[in-house]
């Protein structure tokens, strides 16, 4: 039956109350009266109705959760009011050096405490103005964050509009949705939603999420909101900023609960620290149990007026702090190893630690499990490892950190990154620590996995940075074969060595095919070179390793013989700077006339070019009578 502007406005508005009703229902309280089904079939009636009447969509419709094109960047915006980070404490006695703290700044005063989980995931900002959502954004930095309001809209726990909730109702709550209100929260990702999204990654192919928080802050950063949509983020309010705001921090939220927001089921006020204690262990023996990764309780001064009084020392305030769960993992160093004869004379081999409190009890001692374990981790004395306990499980060593014994891995991909190899632009010293230390990238074949999402939430990187990493990244997917090789490390392998097997072989394969004694066929290459160029390219690992860069789209150029030049036959070192062009350049100029370019002086050498301040190896050409050319009769001899 056909319907008018002013019936379909009526029916509008009551769908619109009913659908938020419901909302509030399923994500907040947790307890639907309807089917989703029978929820699904009113936000589609609403759906079609604003369709046929365009006029009568506003911005908090629930149809307008997902709406708009991909946005091509964020914006930056700046926080009203600091959202400080905290300082974290891991034992009654820290806490109990906290209180003290607060009594010296706050003297002759009794504190009650507002004690609540720690949820391990995104904190955001959300703007009202009237009762209405009109700005999301990030933490950023603590002053300045990015406007994600187009994604924030996507996550169905967060009311698009307040004042439509049919709980909002009492004077108090009425109040603190009129004006303007900051809410701050967490957005984060379910474990069972984790789960969900890394067996479709692993359907299709692509990148497993390491945890739900890195999930969670990539997700909301994404550009595409229908992105976002299919990630079914949630939303934990916990405080609010309003003018003439509540007395206690508890009440504020009572008031959000009310106000259609999801808060923690579990927060409580503590009168005394021990409360608190009580309050922490109980988390602690359920943590498993959460659908949610929490990480420890946030313990604040429940009276606002006094939180306000302590201030704030550093980036944190003084009247709240994190009361983080013991670690279940530890590092540690590995001081010995033995093997221990069990009771039915089974031998296991046993690592003796540097002690370390893991969950609440030290630990100096971790099985190895056997021989073929050790292995795996290729562990050693004097190595720091990754030691895991949970509950009543012997404890284990779960990873070798092998890049600390000399700090190789990151050496590794320093070098992978140089304009020799890859010569990947903005991928520096700093940039591969960061990436490494967020667990980001494993080995250099990683990067190319690597999403503008992974990079923007880290420290000192923003949109624009991380899309230019990314670019830069793409673009060395097409690499020499000499360049390639040069980027693996081989042991013994340079510049001259790589651009000789890369000459002979003429492609990756070939040489990956090739047994030692055809890579000692190779001029220049004797029997120590040819070993490990052969052991490199059969060990499994590496096998691995070059089969990950494969599946990621790298493409090795083919490399032709050289053909025969003037200068065929002849060898140049160079040392000192040029004039007219780089080293670099200079060597490319000799080979591409026939000859060789070498790092090191020999009698094999015909030619040291010397330019501007000559280093050690004019001298040692001058003491083995090898003829010195300066710049000018070098280019006279190129020319």
């Amino acid at each position: 039956m056909p319907i008018n502007s002013r019936a379909a406005q009526e029916r509008i508005k009551k769908l619109r109350n009913l659908v938020n009703k419901y909302r509030y229902q399923q994500h907040v309280l947790d307890r639907l009266e309807i089917s989703e089904e029978a929820l699904d079939a009113l936000k589609h009636e609403l759906k079609k109705l604003e369709d046929e009447f365009p006029e009568l969509v506003t911005p908090d419709s629930p149809t307008q959760r997902v709406a708009g094109k991909a946005l091509s960047k964020f914006k930056k915006v700046t926080h009203a009011s600091l959202m400080l980070s905290l300082e974290d404490a891991f034992s009654e006695d820290e806490m109990a050096e906290w209180e003290e703290r607060l009594h010296k700044q706050l003297p002759a005063r009794h504190f009650d405490y507002f004690a609540e989980l720690k949820f391990d995931g995104l904190a955001l900002s959300l703007i009202y103005r009237d009762g209405v959502l009109v700005r999301g954004a990030t933490r950023g930095d603590g002053k300045v964050g990015e406007d994600i309001t187009i994604n924030i809209r996507t996550i169905e726990s967060i009311p698009l509009a307040l004042e439509s909730n049919p709980v909002a109702s009492s004077n108090r709550v009425a109040k603190s949705a009129r004006g303007e209100i900051e809410v701050r929260g967490e957005a984060l990702i379910s474990k069972k939603g984790l789960e969900q999204i890394n067996r479709a990654q692993k359907k299709k192919g692509e990148k497993i999420y390491a945890n739900a928080r890195n999930l969670a802050a990539g997700s909301l950063r994404q550009l595409d909101p229908h992105i976002v949509s299919e990630r079914k983020l949630e939303f934990f309010a916990y405080d609010m900023i309003i003018k003439n705001g509540h007395a206690r921090h508890s009440e504020e939220h009572e008031v959000l609960h009310k106000l259609g927001f999801k808060t923690d089921p579990y927060a409580k006020v503590c009168k005394t620290l021990t409360e608190v204690f009580a309050f922490h262990k109980k988390i602690t023996d359920a943590r498993e149990k959460f659908p949610y990764e929490i990480d420890g309780i946030v313990v604040s001064l429940n009276d606002n007026e006094l939180f306000a009084r302590a201030g704030v020392v550093g980036k944190a305030p003084r009247g709240a702090i994190a009361y983080k769960f013991a670690p279940r993992e530890a590092t540690t160093k590995v001081l010995n190893i033995q093997v221990q004869v069990g009771r039915t004379g089974v031998l296991t081999p046993v690592a003796h630690l540097e002690p370390v409190n893991i969950s609440g009890v030290t630990i100096s001692r971790a099985t190895l499990h056997n021989e073929d374990e050790i292995k795996r981790l290729g562990v050693k004395i004097g190595d720091t490892v990754i030691v895991g306990r949970a509950g009543d499980v012997i404890p284990d060593v779960k990873k070798t950190l092998k890049e600390l014994r000399t700090g190789h891995k990151r050496k590794v991909l320093y070098h992978f990154v140089s304009k020799h190899a890859f010569d990947i632009d903005g991928l520096g010293p700093k940039t591969i620590n960061a990436l490494l230390d967020q667990g980001l990238i494993q080995d250099a074949a990683d990067l190319y996995d690597l999403k503008e999402g992974d990079i923007a939430p880290l420290e000192r990187f923003g949109e624009k940075s991380a899309q230019n990493i990314i670019e830069a990244i793409a673009k060395s997917k097409k690499i020499t074969l000499p360049r390639f090789l040069i980027a693996l490390s081989i042991l013994h392998v340079g510049e001259e060595t790589a651009l000789d097997l890369a000459e002979h072989f003429g492609s990756l394969e070939a040489i990956e095919k090739a047994d030692s004694a055809e890579i000692l066929t190779v001029k220049n290459i004797g029997d120590v070179v040819a070993q490990s160029v052969h052991d490199f390219f059969r060990d499994e690992h590496n096998q691995k390793f070059l089969a990950k860069f494969k599946k990621a789209g790298i493409e090795v150029a083919r490399t032709a013989r050289r053909k025969p030049g003037k200068l065929t036959g002849k060898s140049f070192v160079f040392t000192g700077e040029l004039d007219a062009m780089s080293r670099d350049a200079a060597k490319a100029a000799v080979r591409a006339l026939g000859a060789d370019a070498s790092e090191t002086v020999s009698q094999n050498t015909s030619f040291v070019v010397a330019g501007a301040s000559p280093g050690s190896k004019y001298a040692k050409a001058q003491k083995l009578g090898i003829t010195i050319l300066n710049e000018k009769d070098f280019l006279k001899m190129i020319g």
